[in-house]
């Protein structure tokens, strides 16, 4: 005999034996690195023109974020290596990114560098959890009027907080972005930095005609170094990066708090949520890039995480997949991973020699860099398609797009996708019909078609009857006047739940309260359990008023409306 122990031990076995299994579903497989033996010499020049376009955004996300250009760099290294080895997609780029500055910035104001570094570990084991779970695909289910509006939203945010090191200004105050943006703008009116303008403004120019005229290069890192070079000749003092260390800091634990979980675990699942609608996303666009390439969502959410879970170490802030970089890595020929891993490496190696220079960078540069990559987040015509699309599209955009800029990121997803919930069961449930229809007028003369119409009166159910139509369904089916017989024909009932079935017993029995018959015919076997569980099929199938098809509900009809040749009731 087992002991009373043996059940949950087996129990505990089985479930760590599935969790293994699918850890081993998840590492890299054997076709992983076939692919890298591909076309390693078009996946290292891709790596390496995807470095020089990422060198400029990683330290400009690192300073936005509020952790310095360092953090941006090491992130960029460090999770960008660990994605591009352990992520599901062959062609994604991973590193710092605007939309999770967006996410950071209050964090940092609220708990310090330290709190940030315990988000991006919690952020990590949950990116961990929903790989294991199965959850990556249910991503691709978000609206698209929540997407383009909080991308929009997103770069309004970005450009508004370039504004102060864009204008030179430091020391500036205000709990939200746009009021930060417009005490800088207050403190530039009385002491004008024009100079620090010109090269932002610069610096953004050229990359937006850059990128016109010849869009393979990388204009951002031109610019960055022109701007850096005229800092250095012009007698203007500009404010700069500062120094840098050379090489990747040594692995820390020493931001580990396990008594500030509680207190970090919201802003966890905000970076979590971010990281995987973002990555996810980001995957797909290079699938739509390319062919034959497919991404495995699960294993890129697993990439994800642990790339979250290594950067804190290093001190880096919580990473992304970049769809920027990313583009620029599918259209530089890129086919497999090793082109992910040698931007990573090429980015670790201009740390380690030439982070002097990097120091010397303008703010203002970096400022430029970002205020044109907004300009170019923003994709113009598909925002006003949108808007044209339905009233329903349109407002979940704009809700969308205000939230994001006047609160945060993930109010503003689920602002969006709540509006968007309740728009799409609005339509649902306006396209349910209740429509009166014939009874078969070829077996009866037009005389006694005529009596029985006034007496027996059938009704289609067309469509979903769920919580949304419900309560029309009511108002439309207890209108019914001068009848003794009514026929409900459910076989076209998409959908019932509970309180559609309880809406429908209420108007069943007001009906019967009114001395009218309710007859119900072609009951779907998957509807029949709920109006049964609800009492609501029970009690009339007893009665023999349940019917497996229209033609015996109205011969039966007849039977409780019987007419004679004259016209009169019998």
């Amino acid at each position: 005999m087992s002991s009373p122990s043996a059940a949950p031990a087996a129990a505990i076995r089985s479930v760590v034996a599935a969790g293994g299994r699918r850890l081993v579903e998840l590492l890299p497989g054997r076709a992983d690195w076939s692919a890298v033996r591909r076309a390693p010499r078009r996946d290292l020049v891709a790596g390496l023109t995807v470095a020089v376009v990422a060198l400029p955004l990683a330290l400009a996300f690192g300073v936005t974020s509020g952790l310095g250009a360092e953090a941006g760099l090491v992130t960029a290294v460090v999770a960008g290596a660990v994605a591009a080895v352990f992520g599901g997609s062959n062609l994604q780029v991973s590193g710092p990114t605007g939309a999770m500055t967006v996410v950071l910035v209050p964090i940092v104001q609220q708990y310090g560098a330290t709190g940030v570094l315990m988000v991006g570990a919690l952020a990590g084991l949950i990116l961990l959890a929903l790989a294991l779970a199965r959850l990556g695909r249910f991503v691709r289910y978000l609206p698209v009027p929540v997407i383009e509006g909080f991308t929009a939203g997103i770069a309004v945010v970005i450009a508004l907080q370039q504004v102060p090191a864009a204008l030179g200004v430091t020391d500036v105050h205000g709990e939200r972005v746009w009021a930060v943006a417009a005490d800088a703008v207050t403190r530039f009116v009385v002491a004008p930095r024009p100079a620090t303008l010109a090269v932002a403004l610069g610096v953004a120019a050229v990359m937006l005609i850059g990128a016109r005229w010849r869009p393979g290069l990388p204009f951002s890192l031109v610019a960055v170094a022109a701007a850096t070079l005229l800092a250095e000749l012009a007698p203007v003092d500009l404010l700069r990066i500062g120094a840098l260390p050379q090489g990747l800091p040594a692995p820390s634990l020493d931001f580990l708090d396990l008594g500030a979980v509680g207190v970090l675990l919201p802003a966890a699942l905000a970076v979590a949520a971010l990281a995987a609608l973002e990555s996810l996303l980001s995957a797909t666009v290079a699938d739509g890039m390319t062919v034959g390439q497919r991404h495995d969502p699960d294993r890129e959410l697993f990439g994800q995480g642990l790339a979250n879970l290594a950067a804190p170490l290093f001190g880096g802030i919580p990473a992304t997949a970049a769809i920027a970089r990313t583009a620029v890595n599918v259209r530089a020929g890129a086919v497999s991973k090793l082109a992910a891993l040698t931007h990573a490496v090429a980015l670790a190696l201009i740390v380690l020699v030439a982070a002097p220079l990097v120091g010397r960078i303008p703010l203002a540069a970096l400022a430029g860099v970002l205020l044109a990559t907004t300009v170019r987040m923003v994709e113009a015509a598909s925002l006003w398609a949108l808007a044209r699309a339905t009233r329903g599209d349109a407002l979940v955009l704009v809700l969308t797009f205000v939230v994001t800029v006047v609160w945060d990121l993930v109010t503003a997803v689920a602002v969006g996708v709540g509006v968007a919930v309740v728009v799409a069961l609005r339509a649902v449930a306006r396209s349910a019909r209740l429509e009166q229809v014939p009874l078969d007028p070829g077996e009866h003369t037009a005389e006694e078609q005529e009596l029985l119409a006034e007496h027996i009166v059938a009704y289609r159910l067309d469509g979903p009857l769920f919580f949304a139509a419900a309560h029309t369904f009511l108002l439309r089916l207890s209108d019914v006047a001068d009848v003794r017989v009514v026929i409900l024909r459910m076989s076209r009932v998409s959908t019932i739940d509970a309180t559609g079935a309880h809406v429908l017993g209420d108007a069943i029995q007001r009906l019967e309260g009114r001395g009218i018959t309710v007859l119900l015919s072609g009951i779907v076997p998957g509807h029949d359990q709920v109006l049964d569980t609800l009492g609501v099929a029970a009690r009339l199938r007893g009665d023999g008023l349940v019917f497996p098809d229209t033609p015996a509900a109205i011969a039966h009809a007849r039977t409780l409306v019987p007419v004679s040749h004259s016209g009169t009731r019998r």
